[in-house]
């Protein structure tokens, strides 16, 4: 349980979806020259399912520029795109054993490395961006050392939007769906065994496989964010659309420690800055965006699922029965609880329920 017609920023920014939800954030650029200094500089080897050109690529490639400018040398950001190294997991794989040192994850790929950073995207537990940004603050210096421990550095976090589940025929309820063959990521087997205990039926599949499983009908529902729908085109052959919250799409971008330690110590400030920077440029832009991207699909056929109250609490009920099997199992428990206090301390200020529906 975790992901012709456009205007051109749209077009980009859908772009920037790929790249952040199949782990990919893009930072790219010729090498620098070499300069009178003996010290080799630091090369970082980075694997993408992005293309090249989109608005991602270019805030990125302004990253690697500013990298390159840094104190001791710099350092210099090599790109391997299109998907040429896999999916999350072999990105995780490749950056452990050192044939990558970098890459951008979200919380599937992440939770390979430590299972804490799931509890930013707990199904139904937040309700708005608000409460996601709020959480996700007062929990990230927990998360960092948690991925530290496992010799990882995280240069900045990011999301690409809800995750909504898009299917080949109409649907409203979790019965319906039920009945349907879901994509879920291969490798995450806790999630696999956890649709099924709450009586779904799992596909583990590769993203990248998404597309050819519903042509061939592998399978006939996935979740994502809409704005990965319309970039992967995914939802032409499932037109169908629930207008429902299930969970934000969460990710950081981390580095390999051993990586790290081979940074210059003046230049390491100035690689955070810069990336820092590169996650806050295109936040709010994804947000907004993902409206966009809905609007986009709509005009091209996409069928939206209103939800009503009625149909909110049943999918509420699947999500929050299923939290006894993800707090622990999938979620450390003091992980868990923290995130749940947090949020409860968040909305007692802000004067709202702690209990269940869905907010902007």
């Amino acid at each position: 349980m975790r992901i012709p017609a456009r205007t051109p920023v749209l077009a980009d920014v859908a772009l920037a979806a790929i790249a952040f939800a199949c782990g990919c954030f893009v930072a790219a650029g010729p090498a620098a020259a070499a300069g009178p200094a003996a010290t080799p500089p630091v090369v970082i080897k980075m694997g993408t399912s992005a293309p090249e050109g989109s608005s991602w690529h270019q805030i990125f490639r302004e990253m690697g520029e500013k990298w390159k400018q840094a104190p001791g040398g710099g350092v210099t950001l090599r790109i391997y795109p299109g998907g040429v190294l896999g999916d999350e997991p072999d990105l995780v794989r490749k950056m452990r054993v050192g044939q990558i040192q970098a890459a951008a994850l979200t919380s599937v790929g992440l939770s390979d490395i430590d299972e804490s950073v799931a509890a930013l995207s707990v199904p139904m537990m937040f309700r708005s961006y608000d409460e996601l940004d709020h959480v996700r603050e007062r929990l990230r210096p927990a998360l960092e050392k948690r991925l530290a421990e496992k010799d990882f550095v995280v240069l900045n976090w990011g999301d690409a939007g809800w995750v909504m589940f898009f299917a080949k025929e109409p649907f409203r309820t979790p019965d319906d769906v039920r009945k349907m063959k879901l994509f879920v990521w291969a490798g995450d087997n806790d999630a696999v065994e956890l649709w099924k205990a709450s009586g779904f039926h799992p596909i583990p599949l590769a993203a990248t496989d998404i597309l050819p499983g519903l042509q061939s009908g592998l399978i006939n529902a996935f979740d994502t964010t809409p704005l990965l729908a319309l970039a992967s085109q995914w939802f032409g052959l499932a037109p169908h659309m629930l207008d429902l919250k299930w969970a934000p799409l969460v990710g950081a971008t981390v580095v390999t420690r051993k990586a790290w330690d081979k940074v210059p110590a003046p230049a390491r400030p100035v690689l955070l800055k810069a990336a820092a920077e590169a996650g806050e440029r295109l936040k709010g832009e994804i947000r907004s965006a993902n409206e966009q991207a809905i609007a986009a699909m709509q005009k091209r056929g996409l069928k939206i699922m209103p939800v009503t109250p009625e149909i909110e609490a049943a999918w509420r009920r699947a999500a929050e029965g299923a939290y006894p099997k993800i707090r622990g199992p999938i979620v450390p428990a003091k992980v868990f609880d923290e995130a749940l206090r947090l949020l409860d301390e968040h909305r007692s200020a802000a004067g709202k329920p702690a209990g269940g529906g869905q907010g902007g």
